[in-house]
């Protein structure tokens, strides 16, 4: 198996002055890589929106045929591309208005895919904000699934059976997320909703959003379909939708660095040292939404997905000009990281129950 390729270790670094981003980011400016590509987003999510459309007009032409299951699989892959394109909306990629980058937000969040555009915005920023920062950043908090040794600490009953199995349980798992994006979006929405001021009316506009998604979605199931294959289809639909994002995202951090709160890094550092790439080519970058340049994405949030591949080598080039390590591997290589590392964080409890 291809092992990752890593720039030399951040202790052969030699000392810079200044801050060792700022020559990088005048690089990609003068490659012109920051600017929109407006019309190829439009492009992009018009053919979607147009598989969206044929796929839906299969599932009414097979209507109660078995057969009709089958739809549910190339429905959850573009349900991914919708979220692909919300999470480029919540990084302003797609054009020069922010009230564009909203409206393009709430109509793939959460009317074509019921989850809220504002709580992904505000989970999703923290996380670029300190990735992989245990105090920080929400996508390593404890939960179901935990990251750290002493996240892992005293976890017992059904906790500690997550914590001891996560790493061999992590992708069944991920067949639950398309409910969890649901379930979570609303219980933000009902906690802002109870605020005063601006953000109570914008959470009733989402929380609109979500139900008509739901009327729509349901209602053309079991206008379509027998009660138990609605349901059928819904579930296979869901469970492949939340295997295919949380596949996605899964091979970009875990079994990164963790900083915590005596680490004091800049930018590059923060961002690159915590990311990890995944090798491939253009079946890679449409399949992945292009978060398989999670260091570029995350050194410019605001760069539209379509120039990523362009950064990276710039960006390859620069770190290993300053010393800095940058790993970049297969796709079958980083999960088997990210897995090694949390099956390392339930060893502990794994050894107690001996």
């Amino acid at each position: 198996m291809a092992q990752p390729s890593v720039s030399p270790p951040i202790a052969t670094r030699p000392a810079t002055k200044g801050s060792d981003f700022a020559p990088l980011l005048r690089e990609i400016k003068a490659a012109g890589l920051l600017e929109r590509r407006t019309a190829a987003y439009a492009m992009a999510i018009g053919i979607n929106v147009a598989l969206m459309a044929a796929t839906w007009a299969g599932v009414a032409i097979l209507g109660s045929s078995w057969w009709v299951l089958l739809l549910a699989i190339p429905l959850g892959v573009l349900t991914t591309r919708a979220a692909f394109f919300g999470h480029d909306a919540g990084h302003q990629q797609i054009g020069g208005s922010r009230k564009l980058h909203d409206a393009v937000g709430l109509v793939h969040g959460n009317l074509l895919l019921g989850m809220s555009y504002g709580w992904w915005n505000d989970k999703h920023n923290r996380h670029h904000a300190n990735p992989n920062h245990t105090d920080k950043d929400p996508d390593v908090g404890e939960g179901v699934l935990v990251w750290t040794l002493e996240q892992a600490e005293g976890r017992t009953g059904l906790h500690g059976w997550l914590s001891r199995n996560q790493a061999r349980i992590f992708f069944p798992l991920l067949t639950l997320e398309g409910f969890n994006l649901k379930v979570s979006s609303v219980l933000f929405l009902r906690r802002q909703h109870s605020l005063l001021g601006r953000p109570r009316r914008e959470a009733r506009l989402e929380l609109g959003l979500i139900a008509a998604h739901l009327v729509l979605y349901f209602g053309a199931l079991f206008l379509i379909m027998a009660p138990g294959q609605a349901v059928l289809f819904a579930l296979i639909h869901h469970m492949f939708f939340g295997l295919h994002l949380g596949s996605v995202f899964a091979p970009n951090h875990k079994g990164m660095e963790m900083p915590d709160a005596d680490t004091q890094w800049g930018h590059l550092e923060k961002q690159v040292l915590t990311s990890r790439n995944v090798n491939g080519g253009l079946v890679t970058d449409w399949m992945m939404g292009g978060l398989n340049y999670q260091i570029e994405h995350h050194l410019f949030p605001s760069m539209p997905r379509a120039n990523l591949r362009f950064a990276q080598p710039i960006v390859r080039q620069y770190c290993e000009r300053i010393g800095m390590p940058y790993v970049s591997t297969t796709l079958a290589e980083s999960y088997r990281m990210g897995l090694r590392h949390m099956h390392e964080v339930g060893s502990e409890l794994r050894a107690a129950q001996q």
